[in-house]
């Protein structure tokens, strides 16, 4: 049977490796930030020690209560899942629900060292890789602008195209104002990830008439 003691230093371990990781979203600005994070973690700890001591040295299959920590979590994960303009977001922040439930169960048996190795490699993954991946790859930026006429919409298109933007889906939208017809334009497209938004505003300069909306 563990002690008290040791049921609360697995109880803070897991809330503190939760927290680490929560603090990294937090910095990135997601929804699931370090409360969610912590929660997960510290949640997932204390379902393993209540499997593995709360009903009795007679239960032999102690790991049930666990197993569902794993598939339970699912629901919060595809909670952080959002469909939005053919575009799927979300899905790192689902995962590192995932990892951090894991993480928490492995608190939670007092294997700490798997879980402090396992709290660095997601920090490596998050914030070091994250360094040298957006000169190789590409992310999905939704780009909302208007214009007082379709001629400046279709130029500020062209030259997105033109300097090798692939647009995924294109939206426009008129709408009747006091001061006369404004064009809504959202696009979808996949741009590098380094100074994507820089290289966007900078484009649609250009164009005197043109006002971006937001760039998400």
């Amino acid at each position: 049977m563990a002690t008290e003691l040791d049921i609360t230093l697995r109880l803070a371990v897991a809330m503190l490796l939760g927290g680490v990781i929560g603090f990294e979203r937090e910095y990135r600005a997601k929804d699931a930030g370090f409360r969610t994070h912590f929660l997960v973690a510290l949640g997932s700890a204390l379902f393993c020690i209540v499997s593995q001591f709360g009903f009795g040295f007679e239960l032999k299959d102690s790991s049930r209560v666990a197993a569902q920590v794993v598939s339970g979590i699912g629901f919060l994960g595809a909670g952080t899942i959002i469909f939005q303009k053919n575009v799927v977001r979300g899905l790192t922040t689902a995962a590192g629900l995932w990892v951090t439930a894991a993480i928490g169960l492995a608190c939670g048996t007092g294997m700490y060292l798997p879980a402090v190795v396992t709290t660095l490699m997601v920090l490596i993954g998050l914030e070091i890789l994250s360094a040298v991946i957006p000169r190789v790859s590409t992310s999905v930026v939704i780009l909302s602008f208007s214009a007082t006429s379709q001629e400046s919409v279709k130029k500020a298109v062209r030259e997105i195209r033109r300097n090798c933007l692939d647009i995924i889906s294109y939206e426009l939208k008129e709408r009747k104002t006091s001061q006369g017809v404004i064009f809504e334009t959202n696009l979808s497209m996949k741009v590098k990830r380094d100074n994507r938004n820089e290289q966007l505003i900078e484009y649609l300069n250009e164009f005197d008439d043109v006002t971006i909306s937001s760039i998400e």
